[in-house]
């Protein structure tokens, strides 16, 4: 008879520390910036949030090396705060969301656009164009709770192809937690990425992509040739 399978809880790590942090569910919001909302043909005054998740074993910790992905010819990036949660619960009330963190992080959501387009000319789902193997680079977690303003960016190969201020989110971190719990009911260990600002673009074999936000450390991930 086979044995059964032995299966490792995916990490992040902490800044500061040799603790990791143990990730339970990956959720991601869309179109929280209104310059990225616009660039992709959205409306930034009429949308609520709107949620789509990721595999836990899709985080990607900075400094790997990692395989063009399969299926694509379209990768793109979008550099995000991200959050991990410490705490649970549903129907959070937003004035009591901050008490659920445990720390933020820069990530890059990455994305097979070209497969995320097909999805919606047909009206099917995006899990195949979001939810891919390595398809979460995160860095180190800072503890504590995100700064309200600051700059977000991310370079390829050293040229400048998002820059933000998290002051620009349409909706607060807070208020996208709150949103989120109204869905599922939230737990320790879920990781959130709050949106990316524009500039979104693809991604090349070989090249080096660095995401960086004021108070973490930054994550860079390199695509093999």
């Amino acid at each position: 008879m086979a044995e059964v399978p032995r299966i490792s809880v995916p990490c992040i790590p902490i800044s500061g520390s040799e603790l990791q942090f143990p990730v339970r569910r990956i959720y991601c919001v869309g179109r929280n910036y209104a310059d990225h909302a616009r660039e992709m043909g959205g409306d930034p005054q009429r949308e609520l949030p709107f949620f789509f998740s990721k595999p836990a074993d899709a985080v990607v910790p900075s400094g790997w090396r990692l395989p063009y992905p399969v299926r694509t010819s379209d990768l793109h990036h979008e550099v995000e705060l991200v959050v991990g949660l410490h705490k649970g619960g549903a129907n959070i009330h937003a004035a009591d969301a901050s008490s659920l963190i445990y720390g933020y992080a820069v990530g890059i959501d990455l994305t097979r656009r070209d497969l995320q387009a097909e999805a919606k000319k047909a009206g099917r789902p995006w899990d195949m164009a979001k939810g891919f193997d390595h398809s979460a680079p995160i860095g180190a977690l800072t503890r504590g709770l995100p700064p309200a303003s600051g700059s977000i960016s991310l370079t390829v190969d050293g040229n400048v192809r998002q820059r933000g201020d998290l002051k620009d989110m349409i909706w607060s971190v807070a208020e996208v937690i709150a949103a989120l719990s109204t869905f599922v009911e939230l737990a320790p260990g879920d990781l959130i990425f709050t949106g990316t600002p524009a500039g979104v673009g693809a991604i090349r074999r070989g090249e080096t992509v660095r995401g960086m936000i004021v108070g973490t450390e930054p994550i860079e991930i390199i695509f093999e040739p």
